[in-house]
């Protein structure tokens, strides 16, 4: 008998962009998308969104196989709304079938990503490429960087996701690949939404461009594999991947400095000796 197809529910919120899809990620298969403001407005639209492409598709919270997030690099609010959320649902599911809830399905963000990419060179005709560069916006003047190779069995990581300064893009792409490995100009893409901002910076890497953003359809062809392979976890680590700690060091030290400075504003101003 064929396997029964499986219904998946997709959120993308690492960008300014959100992305939820329901489906079964299987080629050919229908799809319900929904593409709209993310950022700050994703915890206000998120659940909304979800309940009216449940409704379209005619579908319950409790009939879906499993939840799929991206789990970041990305914005730190919009990964923070999608783990709470898919941890709310996952565990509002459970019932007798299912005790624990619905399984969940991080996804890197970049891998997400780099299948937009694939699935948009295909859509305009292009060649298929063998390596490709997933960049992603970090600000701070800096990128999300991962590389990955494209083989039979899909997508592999060739350089896991990493912070990069635009003027070392091209030394971390030469470091990501053996130092024998051939590129080729035809089949090497680059893909993300860093080039109007960054492309300057590293334009004499060769390939292809690919102006994308990951999405919540590139979550659902990349989930039939990944559930397959056993990387479904339970609700409680439904946890975002931050590649940046920066932030919070950056924080905790201007915490420190604030402090610093009003010691020293309540400490009583030294008095000059007389002159006597």
């Amino acid at each position: 008998m064929p396997a029964p197809t499986l219904k998946l529910l997709a959120i993308e919120t690492s960008t300014d962009t959100l992305s939820v899809a329901l489906g079964s990620g299987a080629p050919g298969e229908p799809m319900w998308q929904h593409t709209g403001p993310g950022a700050a407005q994703a915890s206000l639209t998120l659940l909304p969104v979800i309940q009216s492409l449940l409704a379209e598709a005619g579908w319950t919270l409790q009939e879906l196989d499993a939840l799929v997030f991206a789990r970041g690099p990305g914005s730190f609010t919009g990964l923070r709304t999608a783990c709470a959320v898919v941890q709310g649902l996952a565990y509002g599911a459970r019932g007798p079938q299912r005790p624990d809830g619905l399984q969940v399905l991080p996804v890197d963000t970049l891998q997400a990503l780099a299948r937009e990419s694939l699935s948009l060179q295909a859509e305009a005709g292009g060649p298929a490429p063998r390596r490709i560069a997933a960049l992603l916006d970090a600000r701070m003047g800096e990128l999300y960087v991962a590389a990955y190779g494209l083989s039979d069995a899909g997508l592999v990581e060739q350089s896991p996701p990493r912070l990069c300064a635009p003027g070392d893009v091209a030394e971390w792409w030469r470091s990501a690949w053996p130092a024998d490995a051939a590129h080729d100009a035809r089949t090497d893409l680059l893909a993300g939404n860093v080039f109007d901002g960054h492309g300057a910076e590293f334009s004499e890497v060769p390939g292809q461009r690919q102006p994308a953003l990951p999405t919540a359809r590139a979550l659902l062809q990349l989930a039939p594999a990944a559930l397959a392979e056993g990387k479904a976890v339970p609700p409680h680590l439904a946890l975002p991947l931050y590649v940046r700690d920066k932030v919070a060091q950056t924080s905790a030290e201007r915490e420190q400095l604030r402090r610093e400075q009003l010691a020293r504003l309540a400490a009583p101003a030294p008095v000059a000796p007389l002159d006597v």
